[in-house]
């Protein structure tokens, strides 16, 4: 599997994730965001990591490959791990270093953000994991379809969701292929110095969005050429059926919620 591919695939493996209905993976990924916001202490953060390894080993995918969904947002941890260290100023004083003193709550603060961040976009990787983009947009119009008694269209919104997805393999491709054009030139990335590697990726910013733009005309043309109408009546090959898996999975992240809001 090509790893920097890896946000937005599937992985298909049989397992009873996988035959879950999409609507209450959706509603499962949000019931286990809340319970991760109420989550206020180690005991809880603890129960709450458990309860994701265990769901992630049921799905028979490597757990690998959520750490490597998690992997882009290394950066945005480290730095809510250095703000709060360099913010909070209560609790015992650990080191200091000249005039910087490093406190005990900063640490534990900034550990546990950074770990809630973790676990918030690692788990919620086994949504798209387990779910084909077709059913995932399936399971999101079923969820969003009381917009209609609002004059909203939910077959807009999944539209969107869904090419969002499918793009980011794409614009990952077209700046592959500028990149080994720009080599092919002579402009090898790997051997430029730090500096002049941050001017060459601002100028594949224009190729990278032309072509992007390009992509989605073609992508335009190729719907009308189908006939594809937005809020035409169609038919389904796959209906949803909400089964008793279904509630045993959203229950569980219910009484996660409890248990965390009460730790």
């Amino acid at each position: 599997m090509n790893e920097r591919l890896l946000l937005g695939r599937s992985i298909e493996t049989g397992s009873w994730v996988h035959k879950l209905d999409p609507r209450s993976k959706l509603a499962g990924m949000l019931l286990y965001s809340a319970a991760i916001l109420l989550s206020r202490s180690w005991p809880a953060m603890a129960l709450i990591a458990a309860i994701s390894v265990a769901v992630a080993a049921s799905t028979r995918i490597p757990l690998k490959y959520y750490v490597m969904a998690a992997k882009p947002l290394r950066y945005l941890m480290l730095f809510i791990l250095i703000v709060q260290l360099l913010t909070v100023k209560e609790g015992a004083v650990l080191v200091t270093v000249g005039s910087f003193s490093l406190y005990e709550d900063g640490l534990r603060l900034g550990a546990f953000a950074a770990i809630r961040t973790f676990l918030l976009v690692a788990f919620t990787a086994l949504l798209t994991f387990t779910t084909t983009p077709a059913r995932l947009n399936q399971g999101l119009e079923g969820i969003l379809s009381p917009l209609r008694f609002i004059g909203l269209s939910p077959a807009r919104f999944t539209l969107m969701i869904s090419l969002a997805l499918r793009f980011i393999p794409t614009i990952l491709d077209e700046s592959e292929i500028v990149l080994k054009a720009q080599a092919s030139r002579g402009a090898d990335l790997s051997e430029l110095p730090l500096k002049e590697k941050g001017r060459m990726l601002v100028t594949l910013l224009v190729p990278v969005i032309a072509g992007a733009f390009r992509r989605a005309q073609d992508l335009v043309y190729s719907m009308e050429a189908r006939g594809f109408r937005m809020d035409a009546p169609r038919s389904r090959y796959h209906r949803l059926k909400w089964g008793r898996a279904d509630s045993f999975f959203i229950a569980i992240f219910i009484l996660a919620g409890l248990a965390a809001a009460i730790l």
